[in-house]
């Protein structure tokens, strides 16, 4: 779901995430049905190095279908993993890793 880029770049480690996720905002209709399409979204995401946050979203609606994500933080070396943890509005939730590299 997630796809990472992070590299060490003069002492900072700089991170690409992009999140492939529909983000539906339960406003559209689905055009077979004419029904309105649940609303599916991320709520939260949060990405860990060594125990600490470096990087916190709180997410709506109205965010755009498969966010991309830009930051960078200090420390972190080659090989090092960042946990990168999720939760949608509908309560169901998840976590990966990937390495700084």
């Amino acid at each position: 779901m997630m796809k990472v880029k992070a590299r060490v770049l003069n002492g900072m480690t700089v991170v690409k995430l992009t999140v492939a996720h529909g983000m539906e905002d339960g406003q559209r209709k689905d055009k077979a049905t004419g029904k309105r399409v649940a609303a599916k979204f991320l709520r939260e995401i949060r990405v860990m190095h060594a125990g600490n946050t470096v990087f916190a979203a709180n997410l709506s609606a109205s965010i755009a279908k498969n966010p991309f994500f830009a930051f960078s933080f200090s420390g972190g070396t080659e090989g090092d993993g960042l946990t990168i943890n999720w939760v949608e509005n509908t309560g169901k939730s998840g976590s990966e890793i990937a390495k700084i590299g």
